[in-house]
């Protein structure tokens, strides 16, 4: 049997903060569980969402866009989010596309978190 391509989890942490661990490769293959995990994610409209991606292997274009999305779905919600992204596979797409400067990343969850909390209170 074969592993899954990625795997994905929900964790309700302190103050009701949702954080969405992803590990594996993120593309046009494996990005859609992710989505739709994200968009139950902001119907539930949490005090705040941190994706994980620090166990990310591989990440394409497609899951570049959808950070993107994720972010400006968040910014329309007004729910503050962040991004968890400490290893050169997720890094490196993100600086040569230059999306880098315009996502709230984080090199770790803790970071993430603190981060959130600044913007909520």
């Amino acid at each position: 049997m074969t592993e899954p391509a990625h795997r994905l989890t929900t964790t309700v942490l302190d103050r009701g903060v949702l954080l969405v661990a992803v590990s594996g490769a993120l593309d046009a293959a494996t990005h859609r569980p992710v989505v739709s995990e994200l968009d139950a994610v902001f119907e539930a409209r949490p005090p705040g969402v941190v994706l994980d991606l620090s166990a990310v292997e591989f990440m394409g274009s497609v899951g570049i866009a959808m950070l993107v999305n994720s972010h400006h779905r968040a910014l329309r919600l007004r729910i503050p989010f962040a991004v968890v992204a400490d290893s050169r596979a997720v890094l490196r797409p993100l600086q040569i596309s230059q999306v880098d400067s315009t996502l709230p990343l984080h090199a770790s969850v803790d970071e993430a978190v603190a981060a959130l909390r600044l913007v909520s209170t």
